[in-house]
């Protein structure tokens, strides 16, 4: 069924892969595109920012409408791909990195080099950094836009660290830290030492990756070839989070409870995407201080964060339909919508030079310094590296299933658990030579 699946995307594409006409200079009559995004199926993570820099846009473009259709991350791809199926529009997704490559090879993400005018390219790349714009680009095209992007933020309340004696001045900065800091937390207050956003639906495997390669190991080869999750390294990884729970400083919350429980003031420590700071924000406001600090290492050892976030893929084949696309695109990693993202939804701006700029980021970065560790991560960022092929999810979330019960389930064979596993998403990969 799958593979049908994929044929039937691969015809209903075939058109624009033919088409050779030029996309024109600007949109000079009505044109309605759609707009795949998963900021808007999430109230807490960006769905009021999104829908505001939609209307600025269409305000600034009236002959351009913009359709959003909410889709959550994992079921983006597949939505994407019946909907290509079906004969639906399918103009602009905002794509996780997770599932570029898919969306390359299977859901007819348009190359930028190949439609939009070279020094038209040029100008808008200029300023944005080039870590992130690496990410979008396979075989030296720029199938992806690097649009929402962030790295592990380590959020705390500074008034609990108070409240069980310890310094909010003086954050965790490795894991052994953590460890000792949580359990003095755990005994002075009633609040719960650490949340994590590592494990839940919506995951994946960006912030275990950043876990794991800062103890020296890593999921997956550099190539994309062979699974090493159960590396001796990862092993030990996931013994330390294994450690927390045993300890009672974490447990096994959903996504949603974490969230909550950070913003309600009852968690003291939560790693997770700089994404949901506007939420936290809006929690802590008249309720407690939220501090920000880097992601914590093991022992003397490197941190080596992973990112998470999306790039924008262009879709469309029709030429009108890609000069309307490309104009939202723009828009969304301009200045100005790089001061909307940041400032309300908490990402990265992948415009350094807004940052300190009074027109845009300036005033709002000197009243909510939390941004300023996840910008000194980027020098460490060991850039995420995506599950390969058409399984890629089934890989994904069978390694992530793992990990959370050597985590948290009752047996105690952490290699055993995660060999295993390894063992048979391996076979899931796609085939080599």
């Amino acid at each position: 069924m799958k593979s049908s699946l994929f044929a039937l995307t691969a015809l209903a594409m075939t058109a624009g892969v033919a088409q050779a006409e030029m996309m024109p200079d600007a949109v000079t009559e009505p044109v309605t595109i759609t707009f795949y995004n998963y900021n808007l199926s999430s109230a807490g993570i960006g769905a009021d920012a999104t829908r505001k820099m939609i209307a600025e846009f269409e305000a600034l473009n009236p002959n351009i409408k913009v359709k959003g259709v909410p889709v959550a991350p994992l079921d983006l791809a597949t939505r994407i791909q019946a909907d290509i199926v079906a004969g639906q529009p399918v103009d602009l997704s905002q794509m996780t990195f997770a599932a570029l490559g898919f969306a390359t090879e299977n859901l007819g993400a348009q190359p930028l080099e190949d439609i939009v005018p070279a020094a038209e390219l040029s100008a808008h790349f200029t300023g944005m950094v080039p870590n992130g714009l690496e990410l979008g680009r396979l075989g030296g095209k720029t199938y992806g836009l690097a649009y929402t992007f962030s790295t592990p933020v380590l959020f705390y309340n500074a008034d609990l660290f108070k409240k069980a004696g310890l310094d909010p001045n003086t954050p965790p900065t490795t894991w052994a830290e953590l460890k000792e800091m949580g359990l003095q937390i755990k005994e002075k207050t009633d609040a719960l030492p650490l949340a994590t956003g590592i494990y839940g639906p919506t995951a994946l495997d960006w912030l275990m990756q950043g876990v794991v390669r800062s103890n020296g190991g890593e999921v997956i080869n550099a190539d994309r070839t062979e699974m090493r999750f159960a590396s001796p390294e990862s092993i030990e990884a996931v013994t330390m989070l294994r450690d927390l729970a045993q300890t009672g400083i974490m447990k096994n919350l959903s996504i949603t409870a974490q969230m909550e429980g950070v913003a309600a003031g009852n968690t003291a420590m939560y790693l997770q995407s700089s994404a949901i700071q506007g939420y936290l924000l809006k929690g802590a406001k008249d309720n407690f201080e939220l501090r920000a600090a880097a992601m914590p290492a093991f022992g003397d050892k490197a941190v080596a964060p992973s990112n998470s976030g999306s790039a924008l893929s262009l879709h469309a084949t029709d030429p009108k339909r890609q000069r309307a696309a490309w104009e939202l695109m723009k828009f969304l990693t301009s200045k100005r919508g790089y001061t909307i993202i940041t400032s309300e939804i908490g990402y990265l701006p992948l415009r350094p030079e807004i940052v300190d700029d009074p027109e845009y980021l300036g005033e709002w970065v000197k009243a909510n310094p939390l941004i300023r560790p996840n910008l000194a991560q980027l020098e460490h960022l060991v850039p995420y590296v995506p599950l390969p092929g058409p399984n890629y999810l089934q890989i994904g979330v069978s390694m992530m299933d793992a990990m959370e019960m050597a985590t948290f389930g009752d047996n105690d064979d952490v290699k055993g658990i995660l060999t295993e596993t390894q063992e048979r998403v391996q076979r899931l990969l796609p085939p080599q030579g």
